[in-house]
């Protein structure tokens, strides 16, 4: 990952939506409930990435032991329940997988957090930093073009 020296910030304008999922493996032993689970995002990922229409901008995952967590970038609420609902898409059918699965006892667990950010309602700063996170997702540009500090940053607009 290249180091983009200087302090950057990221270059989304408009509202954003976090999507944070994860999972948690309750039992070690019970790898044949939490294995489909652990192994259905991936193709949903690639699904996603492959198509730039799908709303999705940008994601990073978080490992542990018992738990992996998600953090997506959204277009909107729209288009991420566009993708979650479709039945001829890879998410639907894994996730009525699950629930097949999920009541044969606590095995695993998933969760899932939403939280849509108005436009001019967030802030980003990346000081010589690869590219990460929203930033990742959508390009950055010179911090100073949008203020010197966190709260000047805030207090800007978005570009319309």
């Amino acid at each position: 990952m290249d180091v983009i020296e200087g302090r950057q910030t990221a270059a989304h304008d408009g509202e954003i939506v976090v999507f944070l999922i994860g999972m948690r493996v309750n039992k070690l032993r019970a790898w044949r409930q939490w294995l489909p689970v652990a192994k259905a995002m991936g193709p949903m990922l690639r699904e996603l990435s492959e198509d730039p229409d799908s709303g999705l901008l940008g994601f990073r995952s978080f490992f542990g032991l018992r738990n992996t967590t998600m953090l997506q970038y959204w277009e909107s609420t729209e288009k991420l329940q566009a993708f979650a609902n479709d039945p001829d898409r890879t998410h639907r059918p894994a996730w009525t997988e699950f629930y097949k699965l999920a009541y044969k006892g606590n095995n695993v667990g998933i969760w899932h957090e939403t939280y849509v950010v108005p436009a001019g309602n967030f802030e980003t700063i990346y000081g010589n930093m690869p590219l990460l996170g929203l930033g990742k997702a959508s390009g950055v540009v010179a911090a100073n073009k949008r203020g010197r500090t966190a709260a000047e940053r805030l207090a800007k607009k978005p570009v319309s």
